[in-house]
């Protein structure tokens, strides 16, 4: 999409850095001691913590990438927000008041308190740093796809944008500021995304959008013996015609261009629909719809194609409560646009194409997750294996785990979970709404999904659009901030103070914090710009399972079986992360990413959790058995 920047979008983001900028400057100057940079001194009120739980959570994946997911998938993507909501009941019920009695900055500190081991020190530090950084890359990317429609800027500097800005949050305040900008963040994200809800609604459905939406053409062709086609008009010319998973598209000259259409072989005969198709060529140039992006040729999508009504097919609804617009989504059909991609000579192109779907389809499970007729094993057990990491891994971030410590007590911990959960609930539901509002009232940019619920914000005036950026930027500095903190912790407290035991005041800690707060903001800008365009929900998905699977069965075995050892919890800690990071590396979705195709990677699964939250269990158990007598000794 090509973008053009907003002066009220602009200025509201400028407002908000500033601000955030000068509320980090004060509370920096009280910042002083170790416990009140890695823990806020433990004195947030539990209603302002909940909130900030709720501001560190909904981070970028669960407000664009989820938004776009659901856009795109369907209900699908909303299996994401059920996962994510899901996995707080482990953490209010196992998680929540254990976390703060047994601990005192860090994840560490309660995994170690019983017993003062240098392997789960270096095993939990080393977790916690590989869990924040996959979690940040999701995060800098939301940032650099928000940057380009709000400032038209490029997607790096989007990245170092925010970068810069959180790595000065941190290294001010650290927490204390981290937190009451999730506070504000999380607020500000669920009353606006309330009110972006209530004008989808009072918008109802129409088969026409909005007055910009582009009327896709038709063109009407004939097959020869010889099986190549012509146009009936001379209009143009067909040139080629590639076949990419059973679709084929016929490159077409026409009007001093050259555009990709899709093939539709019917029982009248053949005709082209206009697609939406990105060449990249052999001398590295890129063109959209045949033509350079500046030019303007690719579109927004997506828009029903049927509306019915008490049994009757209308153009448009009116105003809709929220229950009567599920219900005529359902009853209705979609207009997707999945995508093919392949290479014609030297050239890669990538088409998106109209593809008619039925509500009903949009409305439940098997867009995006096969599971029904026609599924694979393994595509049954990536579905699975992303709900376990989902269902998992909330309780077991680093960044979530560190909230705990804010409060005064462990009663106070478990009041602000149920207020993270009353608040994170009610946004998740918002999302539904958000996403199927950008699937069906074409506003979707097919080249990032992750955009989808700003467009939409869009569609209802620049003013509206420029709060949701905004807050949608505030999302990512205030999850950002929070991972940070938590990696800072990692390195200063649980690394160089227990570890490796470096004489240090309480105000070299705070220093040393500050140090690795910036170090791992530049590697996290880094990582930003290189996984440019991936959704960031399914980025996030694979921080989920890497948490899970490398934290999750030590804090649950440690709380319940008392012939855990420390050596078994190091042990679960490195085979967890070690297995779970090699599935992914070797899964279809990284191997595309290589440039090499899905079918060459040699494991099916894009979610690892499956395999590696039962072996990081099993190491548990068995090498805490061998370990009895020993640790018992200690």
């Amino acid at each position: 999409m090509t973008y053009t920047p907003s002066p009220v979008a602009v200025i509201l983001f400028i407002v908000f850095v500033l601000f955030v900028i000068v509320l980090s400057s004060i509370l920096g100057r009280r910042t002083k001691s170790a416990q009140s940079y890695f823990a806020a001194g433990g004195t947030i009120h539990w209603s302002v913590n909940g909130i900030a739980f709720a501001g560190d959570y909904l981070s970028a994946a669960s407000f664009l990438g989820i938004c776009g997911m659901i856009a795109t998938a369907g209900y699908d993507g909303f299996l994401y927000s059920i996962g994510y909501l899901a996995g707080w009941v482990v953490a209010l019920f196992v998680v929540a008041e254990p976390m703060k009695r047994l601990g005192k900055y860090t994840f560490t500190d309660a995994l170690d308190s019983k017993f003062n081991s240098k392997g789960i020190q270096l095993m939990a530090a080393i977790s916690t740093l590989v869990v924040s950084m996959c979690y940040l890359i999701p995060q800098m990317v939301g940032a650099g796809a928000l940057v380009t429609p709000l400032l038209g800027l490029p997607h790096y500097v989007g990245v170092v944008m925010v970068g810069g800005i959180v790595i000065f949050i941190v290294a001010t305040a650290g927490m204390t500021s981290t937190t009451y900008v999730q506070f504000l963040k999380g607020g500000l994200l669920i009353i606006f995304s309330t009110v972006l809800v209530i004008m989808v609604c009072h918008h109802g459905l129409s088969k026409k959008p909005y007055t910009d939406y582009h009327d896709f053409r038709t063109l009407t062709a004939t097959a020869t013996p010889d099986g190549s086609l012509v146009l009936a008009d001379t209009v143009g010319k067909v040139l080629t015609v590639h076949d990419a998973g059973g679709q084929k598209f016929a490159k077409v000259e026409m009007d001093g261009s050259v555009d990709w259409w899709q093939v539709v072989e019917t029982t009248e005969g053949v005709r082209l629909e206009e697609t939406l198709s990105v060449t990249k060529t052999a001398d590295g140039a890129v063109l959209y719809n045949g033509a350079p992006k500046a030019d303007g040729k690719f579109y927004q999508v997506g828009h029903m194609s049927r509306i019915v009504v008490d049994g009757k097919e209308v153009e448009s609804t009116g105003p809709l409560s929220p229950w009567e617009f599920l219900s005529l989504v359902n009853e209705g059909e979609v207009v997707c646009f999945p995508k093919a991609a392949f290479t014609d000579g030297g050239d890669k192109v990538a088409v998106h194409y109209q593809k008619l779907v039925s509500g009903k389809r949009v409305m439940r499970p098997g867009l995006k997750f096969k599971v029904d007729k026609g599924a694979k094993l393994s595509d049954k057990l990536n579905f699975i294996s992303l709900m376990l990491a989902l269902f998992f891994g909330t309780s077991a971030l680093p960044h979530i785990l560190i909230r705990y410590y804010t409060v005064p007590s462990a009663r106070c911990a478990r009041k602000s979970t149920i207020v993270a959960i009353a608040a994170i609930g009610f946004f998740y539901v918002l999302t539904l709404f958000m996403g199927i509002g950008a699937m069906v009232n074409g506003v979707l940019d097919v080249e990032s999904s992750n955009m989808s619920a700003p467009l939409l914000a869009r569609l209802f005036g620049i003013p509206l659009f420029a709060v949701i950026s905004a807050i949608a930027f505030a999302t990512v500095l205030g999850t950002v901030s929070g991972l940070i903190v938590a990696a800072s912790g990692a390195v200063a407290h649980d690394l160089m103070d227990r570890y490796l035991r470096i004489e240090m005041s309480d105000r070299g800690k705070v220093m040393a914090g500050k140090i690795a707060a910036v170090s791992v903001g530049i590697v996290a800008i880094f990582l930003g710009i290189i996984f440019k365009g991936m959704n960031v929900s399914f980025l996030v998905g694979l921080a989920f399972a890497v948490a899970a699977s490398a934290n999750l069965p030590a804090i649950l075995m440690l709380l319940f079986w008392k012939k855990t050892t420390a050596k078994g919890i190091a042990a679960s800690i490195l085979v967890g992360m070690v297995s779970a990071l090699t599935i992914i590396m070797l899964s279809p979705s990284m191997f595309e990413r290589y440039g090499l195709g899905k079918s060459a990677a040699p494991i099916p699964l894009d979610n690892p959790g499956i395999i590696s939250i039962p072996l990081s269990f099993l190491a548990l158990v068995i090498v805490s058995l061998m370990t009895q007598k020993k640790d018992a000794a200690a």
